[in-house]
């Protein structure tokens, strides 16, 4: 009776330490433009995105080519929802992350154009973690958008 009840502890034990592990978005990622959808905004020619996770941090690396030309960013996030700054094209970024269950949840300030830009994506895996949606919602000069970014993982 004994072993019975420890062998269905561990069994618990394992479970709930599995269950509780964070989603890693790590991998390289390219854009499904086809299942993406930008909305007011012009969609790149393509992007891809590093993504190197740990229990402590997020780096997102992004390389894309669209209408305003070739960009590269590198952004770093600590995941325990402190702001962090990030330079994008020469222009600080204030931004937090945070793990919330299996979604990871990013919001931004920054600004574009002189204007202010607020972000708040909200990540997801699916497909058996070969799939990453971000929906963004966004707000720029008082005009609000969704749009929702679709990559596979490569």
């Amino acid at each position: 009776m004994r072993k019975i009840f420890a062998v269905t502890l561990l069994s618990v034990a394992a479970f709930a330490t599995q269950a509780m592990a964070a989603t890693n978005f790590s991998g390289e990622w390219k854009l499904n433009l086809s299942k993406s959808d930008y909305g007011p905004v012009p969609a790149p020619e393509f992007m891809n995105r590093s993504i190197q996770q740990t229990d402590a941090s997020i780096l997102i690396k992004t390389h894309q080519k669209g209408a305003a030309g070739e960009s590269k960013t590198e952004l770093k996030y600590t995941l325990d929802g402190k702001e962090n700054t990030n330079v994008i094209n020469g222009t600080p970024s204030k931004g937090t992350a945070k793990l919330v269950d299996d979604k990871l949840i990013i919001e931004s300030v920054r600004e574009l154009q002189g204007a202010e830009l607020k972000s708040k994506e909200t990540w997801s895996l699916s497909g058996g973690g070969k799939v990453l949606t971000i929906n963004n919602h966004a707000n720029f000069q008082g005009n609000e958008f969704d749009l929702v970014i679709v990559f596979e993982k490569q």
